[in-house]
């Protein structure tokens, strides 16, 4: 009788050795080709449950089996450590927020190694650490010498509860804050921006990189590219000194039904064109703007309003004067901040023109039209007619053709726009990276020396939800001396968004004590890009694509050779509890630590990879892991219980044969699934060999040399999947240490062939058929098989089949009427 299976003590007695033996530390001396396999690292909020498994444990799973096939695999892990919940927390609590993120990591840490992973652990980055942020200091200082980082006045999301900026990323659904739910609302302030927009180009292109498409069109849709005409209407208006009002449009050939233009709330020209007659009406109405945040704004949902200020432009193309309205459905930071509406042709400009009652003029015909009132606005191609000289034109060629006409008259250019705007990276709170930068009366903006990095954070600031960084009423941190001329001088106050630390946080991990730069350049040479980089689509418009920025920002100034950080892409889908996603606030959080104590680590990963197919996720469910358990313990039995070969049973060439195409199938299977990523199916492949396995034992119909080949097979392919369990088994059964050393077992294709057979197919008694099909055909596969033969429909079409004789491995024979 074997002995029991214990998983805590197994899983703590390997843990043990494998960091003794530093069993999974990386050397970048090793001959083996290089695999870099990445999970997102996890923020630092205090405990790790499923949901955050759910990306690290199959993820662990890939990353071993390469291992396994020959590759030097480093698999990192760290903490995105700066943020807002730390100094929430400390306003809540009165703690510091360094003190609550360093014993949130040291738990997650634990949580983490009790999973079991490969990770290196004498290569952790943690954010908020001096060694790290020094280097996300010197990023933004080279930033700025590439004039890639500016400072500027510009209207911001800000949310009252945070009270900080968030980044338009950082903005859900209606105008809410993604942290706390709160509505957002707009102010200016001096914001410090990284120029992303220089890159909006690159960034639509995705070549040489596997990445899921929804992932691309997310990106590509957030940098929003229009290819249109810019095009003058002409203002004259007395006390202002501008001539003209630029637009920008996809529809030139719409121009000459053009009955309103829209202004932007915050465009400067409104305050000088509002007659004084309108003024109280539109200064109310701005003020309205500004407590709607942009997603609030151009929410399709919500009924488009605005004031006439009282102004006009003139339409070049026709001299029609044209009245100036300000609407926020219109932002100051897409286009020029100003419209020509079309109510004809533009479904938000007919709505807001039938609510004020505005003309709605037809300049692109629909097919067979008539003349007559359009009941909705008109957006497909046609016919331009009211259009003066361009009348007749098919709209798509009248595009090109107003194109021209206004750029010969110097009315209009073609250009390009894109809805993307700069990375507002400036944080009003204490917890983040402060920005290099020092304002002296004489010099102006000076940025610190990189000898004097790393500006630290002062320990004594005071955590009050002012609006304001605590660090400007922190006088020991902000009174300095310029660098340049000595003088007394100012700090920057305001921190970086957190998005900064891990634009680049997978670089440092090739040299993560590297004190002369932020990383050694030949060992990043080595081992970037990341081979495989997994974690949530949830990232797609805020991480994955500042990361990418951010790596062809630091190519283009000779610090990496490569454009592109992530070779592939892969994301998980979610882990839910009661049918939604696990959160602390709906209390539906499933935390793993009671799992491992009772099931064992391996049970969990194992589960995870089971429950679903990774990228769909799934339903988290205790009778699941349970069932994972309990094969676990069958396949502890199956390698300790003990085999004995009954010589009385017979067929053991036939049985060991079938034992051997089995593995070799199931080696074939597995691995296949393993490279894809289809870890669901790789889990039942080995259940289906287990099963097998276990009837063998049964009837002891293979020598103990197969059985053993067998095991063997069995504890090499599980080792990925349950390192702990396959670890002891491997021992107990007389090998040597490690299985996690050991190659990937091969398959040979002779080997895992079918054998066949020849069934005779009849059709009352007679010979109509014969197919040749695996030996191993269930009943109900060969009826069906027989059945969908065509030389047999003739026979049965439209006739009854009362009964079909099955002999196995020979005959199939329906009985019709």
């Amino acid at each position: 009788m074997s002995e029991s299976y214990k998983p805590k003590e197994i899983e703590k007695k390997w843990q043990r050795k494998w960091a003794e033996d530093k069993l999974y530390e990386v050397s970048d001396d090793d001959p083996r080709p290089k695999w870099y396999a990445l999970t997102m690292f996890p923020y630092t909020s205090g405990d790790l449950h499923i949901g955050h498994w759910y990306p690290m444990a199959p993820s662990d799973v890939h990353a071993r089996y390469k291992r396994m096939r020959g590759y030097n695999v480093l698999h990192p892990m760290g903490f995105d450590a700066f943020g807002l919940p730390a100094e929430n927390a400390a306003i809540k609590r009165g703690i510091h927020p360094f003190t609550w993120t360093m014993q949130n990591i040291d738990n997650m840490r634990r949580q983490l190694k009790s999973l079991g992973a490969i990770y290196d652990w004498s290569r952790e980055v943690i954010t908020c650490l001096p060694d790290y942020y020094k280097w996300t200091q010197w990023f933004f200082l080279k930033l700025y010498e590439k004039e890639l980082a500016y400072r500027a006045r510009a209207p911001v999301n800000w949310c009252p509860q945070c009270q900080t900026v968030l980044a338009n990323e950082q903005v859900v659904g209606e105008g809410i804050c993604e942290r706390c739910d709160t509505p957002v609302v707009r102010r200016d302030l001096e914001q410090w921006f990284l120029r992303i927009t220089s890159y909006a180009d690159e960034l639509l292109e995705f070549d040489g990189v596997d990445w899921p498409e929804r992932i691309k069109i997310m990106q590509r849709n957030w940098i929003g590219k229009s290819s249109g005409t810019e095009i003058s209407f002409a203002l004259d208006h007395p006390g202002v000194e501008e001539k003209e009002i630029r637009v920008f449009t996809t529809r030139p050939d719409t121009t000459f039904g053009v009955t309103f233009m829209v202004l932007a709330p915050e465009h400067p020209l409104v305050a000088q064109l509002t007659s004084p007659d309108k003024k109280t009406e539109v200064e109310a109405y701005i003020a309205r703007a500004q407590r709607r945040s942009e997603i609030e704004r151009l929410s399709t949902e919500r009924e488009k309003d605005g004031v006439f200020i009282g102004a006009y432009v003139t339409n070049r193309l026709n001299g029609e004067k044209v009245p100036i309205w300000v609407a926020d459905y219109v932002l100051l930071s897409y286009g020029t901040g100003a419209v020509m509406a079309v109510p004809a042709h533009d479904e938000r400009d007919f709505a807001f023109a039938k609510k004020y009652n505005l003309p709605i003029r037809v300049v692109i015909a629909p097919p067979d039209w008539d003349g007559a009132d359009l009941a909705e606005a008109y957006i497909e191609p046609g016919t331009m007619v009211n259009s003066a000289k361009f009348d007749d034109l098919p709209s798509q060629q009248g595009i090109e053709a107003v194109s021209e006409f206004l750029e010969e008259k110097g009315w209009g250019k073609r250009t390009v726009t894109y809805k993307l705007r700069d990375w507002l990276i400036s944080r009003q709170r204490y917890w983040g990276v402060p920005i290099p930068i020092i304002y002296c009366d004489k010099c102006g903006t000076v940025p610190i020396p990189e000898k004097d990095l790393p500006v630290l954070l002062p320990e004594d600031a005071e955590f009050k939800p002012t609006g304001e960084s605590p660090l400007k009423y922190n006088e020991g941190f902000v009174n300095t001396t310029c660098p340049k001329c000595g003088a007394p001088a100012k700090r920057e106050t305001d921190t970086m968004d957190t998005f900064v630390c891990s634009s680049w946080y997978f670089l440092r991990y090739a040299s993560p004590h590297y004190e002369k730069a932020a990383f050694d350049a030949e060992k990043v040479k080595h081992w970037l890009p990341v081979d495989l980089y997994t974690g949530g689509a949830e990232h797609a418009v805020m991480h994955l694509f500042y990361a990418r920025f951010f790596t062809k920002a630091i190519r283009d100034m000779g610090l990496v050779d490569f454009g592109e950080p992530f070779t592939r892409l892969f994301n998980q889908g979610i882990i839910i509890a009661g049918k939604r996603k696990m959160s602390k606030s709906r209390g539906n959080v499933v935390n793993p630590d009671a799992y491992v104590d009772e099931l064992g680590a391996d049970a969990v990963r194992a589960y995870l990879m089971f429950v679903a197919p990774w990228e769909h996720g799934g339903e988290w469910d205790d009778s699941g892991i349970s069932g994972i358990s309990r094969w676990l313990n069958r396949l502890w039995g199956l390698g300790l219980s003990g085999y004995s070969w009954d010589e009385s049973a017979g067929g053991q060439v036939k049985a060991e044969r079938e034992l051997e195409r089995l593995s070799h199938q199931t080696i074939r299977k597995v691995t296949q699934d393993l490279e894809k990523l289809r870890l669901n199916t790789m889990i039942a492949a080995l259940m289906e060999f287990t099963n097998h396995l276990t009837r063998v034992k049964e009837k002891g119909a293979v020598g103990v040399t197969a059985w053993k080949e067998a095991i063997t097979t069995l504890l090499l392919l599980l080792a990925p999947t349950a390192p702990h369990l396959a670890e002891e088994l491997w021992q107990q059964t007389g090998h040597q240490y490690s299985i996690h050393n050991q190659d990937w077992p091969k398959w040979n294709e002779e080997l895992a062939r079918e054998e066949e057979i020849t069934l005779v197919v009849q059709v009352n008694g007679k010979l109509r058929d014969r197919l040749t099909v695996p030996a191993s055909v269930t009943e109900d596969e060969a009826r069906q098989l027989a059945l969908d033969s065509p030389r047999v429909k003739g026979y049965i079409e439209g006739k009854q089949v009362a009964q079909v004789v099955y002999v196995p491995g020979r005959l199939v024979n329906p009985v019709v009427k």
